[in-house]
């Protein structure tokens, strides 16, 4: 039997489960819940991100993460702080200095410039093969920490960037999620994801079929690049202040946890495994902030949310390493 997708699917059935979670957010009425969904949709963008090279790839990226401080900061120089611009990051170009952008514009031309830095250093570190890319792209996210941390005339260094425009809500947060499920798709079901996904199948067979393996990865890790560039600056235009800390291996480890629980090779995957480690998050951190069962006042130890996430991936990893979804897609259907 052959499987078969219908045309919209998953994209639009994912769009549709997203929709009606935060319909049901909004009428409950807890804040606290429609926060934790708006950060969960706000992560998914940066999932979806990885997902697109990673999937489709099956080389595993420590770098991303990388991108989306490089879109986030690259947002800020167009947005933050209009006045003040020039007290915090004096060494910025005249023309940055003086302008003030729409945070749609500036997401998305922050995303461009996450993408060109990718192009540029992805010329080399896409000619590698398999390991070597992973450590080569968990050095450039050592890279491009070190030098945002040091560059103070233009990021403020390891101070903090205050006077982000707060631009995401709810209902935006779901509207660029859906935009990064439709662009992974459209990419997914491109003669270009076809070609990738023959590599990380067989590259042997691949290139006796005129594939050329590394401008593949190539465009997929631009494109990733890109998506994970918008969701950086998106996630500074939710939290309203900067910080290089922010985007280290903290966001690393749970976009990568993320990926691996739902599974690396359905956006389907990417999806539930966003929500899933998002409600087990927020579990976490209320039990670290203390419950009361009948008379006793019982806390969680500090950190629990890594061990607990720690042990939950060695265990999708041991017991199911394709992921809770692996690589089936929400909507397929079995033609007989």
């Amino acid at each position: 039997m052959n499987l078969r997708r219908p045309r919209l699917f998953p994209a639009t059935g994912l769009i549709a489960v997203l929709a009606v979670l935060a319909v049901g957010s909004r009428l409950w009425g807890n804040t606290l819940v429609e926060g934790a969904l708006t950060e969960a949709l706000l992560y998914l963008v940066l999932v979806v991100g990885l997902s697109i090279f990673v999937g489709n790839s099956g080389v595993v990226s420590f770098g991303h993460i990388g991108f989306a401080a490089i879109g986030a900061y690259a947002s800020a120089w167009q947005t933050c702080c209009t006045g003040f611009r020039g007290v915090f990051m004096p060494g910025l170009p005249t023309f940055l200095l003086e302008l003030d952008m729409p945070v749609v514009t500036a997401a998305l031309l922050a995303g461009l410039l996450a993408a060109l830095v990718a192009a540029v250093v992805g010329i080399a570190i896409m000619r590698l093969g398999g390991i070597a890319i992973s450590i080569a792209l968990l050095s450039l996210l050592f890279i491009v920490k070190s030098v945002y941390e040091n560059w103070d005339s233009v990021t403020a260094g390891q101070s903090s960037l205050v006077g982000l425009p707060l631009y995401v809500d709810l209902w935006v947060a779901l509207a660029w999620a859906a935009g990064a499920i439709v662009v992974a798709q459209i990419y997914q079901r491109s003669a270009f994801g076809l070609k990738l996904r023959a590599v990380r199948d067989d590259e042997a067979a691949a290139r006796a079929c005129g594939v050329t393996p590394w401008i593949q990865r190539l465009i997929a890790f631009v494109l990733s690049a890109f998506v994970a560039g918008v969701g950086g600056a998106l996630y500074g235009h939710y939290l309203g202040t900067l910080a290089v800390s922010i985007f280290w291996l903290d966001m690393t480890f749970v976009t990568i946890a993320m990926l691996v629980l739902g599974g690396m090779r359905s956006l389907t995957g990417a999806v539930v495994g966003t929500l899933a480690v998002t409600a087990t998050r927020e579990i976490l951190r209320s039990l670290e902030r203390g419950v009361d069962l009948g008379t006793l006042h019982w806390q969680a130890p500090q950190g629990s949310q890594e061990i607990v996430l720690a042990l939950i991936l060695l265990g999708i990893l041991v017991f199911r390493p394709e992921g809770l979804v692996g690589d089936r897609e929400l909507g397929v259907r079995k033609a007989v």
